[in-house]
């Protein structure tokens, strides 16, 4: 048997007691305008994962999925390797933490790097 994913389009609404309540209206809602590189506040973590894998992760993007999924790929093309975008972070891998730095702070947004 195949496992079903379960919908979560209701966003966690069970019930709402305002009449005037649109619920397409607020499901819809979801994107954000996306902050200029100079307003936006980027983390560089380094983490590591099993098998001593080692990741660079960008943290702090503020905006749409769109863009963020932009920015994934202009950074995995400066570093010459793979990665993915997902749960409002870039994973890149390998620890090219200086790279993505210089890479950043040249388009104009404000970063650092953090832990690890």
């Amino acid at each position: 048997m195949s496992k079903k994913k379960k919908s979560n389009s209701g966003g966690g609404f069970v019930y709402s007691t305002n009449q005037n309540f649109d619920f397409d209206n607020y499901a819809n809602n979801d994107d954000e305008e996306t902050l200029a590189p100079g307003e936006q506040d980027l983390r560089i973590w380094l983490e590591r994962k099993g098998g001593n894998k080692v990741t660079s992760v960008v943290r702090g993007f503020i905006g749409t999925e769109a863009d963020l999924k932009d920015l994934g790929k202009s950074l995995k093309s400066t570093c010459g390797t793979g990665g993915t975008v997902k749960d409002q972070e870039i994973i890149i891998q390998g620890d090219h933490r200086d790279k993505i730095l210089g890479w950043l702070s040249k388009q104009g947004y404000k970063a650092k790097k953090s832990g690890g």
